[in-house]
């Protein structure tokens, strides 16, 4: 029998090490290489392998090149650009880096003057940072509930193989709530914010 408790509990290490706090991102600027180590550091235990990167040069110069960064200052990066390579790392994750130009682009209005935003970068992350959390309650009570599910449904199966069968059939369920979500982010991005003139 797949144990629901080990699910949840893997469920909040993977959310709770991924936190990045405001106050934890340097409010001075840094050469690409801090930055790169910096998140590298703060977010390790996102990698799947360990010689997975979650930033590279190449990254940060791609970002800025299509406009989803303002440009270096000195070739020194401020607390605001960190704010936005974390942003775009979670993002990219799920959305293409079209689409996440097509949604800072009217929230974002000049990535060079950000007291123009319509709302503060530093908000957005605060919010963000918030609804994540508030969003792993919600998702151990979704595992909760769809492995009694999956258990029902699987009691016929025979006990040497139930395991495997239930393991597969979470994988499924979580495959296609993902796909949902994605889905549903596409939607939105592609009814609001696509050739919109905000």
């Amino acid at each position: 029998m797949i144990d629901e408790n080990q699910l949840i509990e893997l469920i909040k290490e993977l959310c709770l090490g991924d936190k990045v706090e405001l106050e934890d991102i340097p409010d001075l600027n840094l050469y690409m290489d801090q930055v790169t180590n910096f998140i590298d550091e703060k977010l390790s235990n996102l990698k799947r392998n360990d010689n997975d990167k979650i930033l590279t040069k190449t990254m940060i110069n791609n970002y800025t090149k299509q406009g989803l960064l303002m440009p270096s200052n000195n070739k020194k990066y401020s607390k605001q650009h960190i704010i936005l390579m974390i942003l775009v790392y979670y993002l990219k994750q799920v959305l293409s880096l079209d689409d996440i130009k097509l949604l800072f682009e009217p929230v974002l209005k000049d990535m060079s003057n950000i007291e123009d935003d319509v709302i503060s970068l530093d908000d957005i992350y605060s919010i963000f940072l918030e609804l994540k959390d508030n969003e792993t309650e919600d998702f151990e009570n979704f595992i909760s509930s769809n492995i009694r599910s999956i258990k029902e449904k699987t009691i016929e199966i025979e006990k040497e193989t139930q395991d495997l069968a239930q393991l597969f059939l979470i994988v499924i369920m979580l495959v296609a709530q993902a796909n949902a979500q994605k889905r549903l982010a596409e939607k939105i991005i592609d009814a609001h914010f696509k050739n919109k003139d905000i």
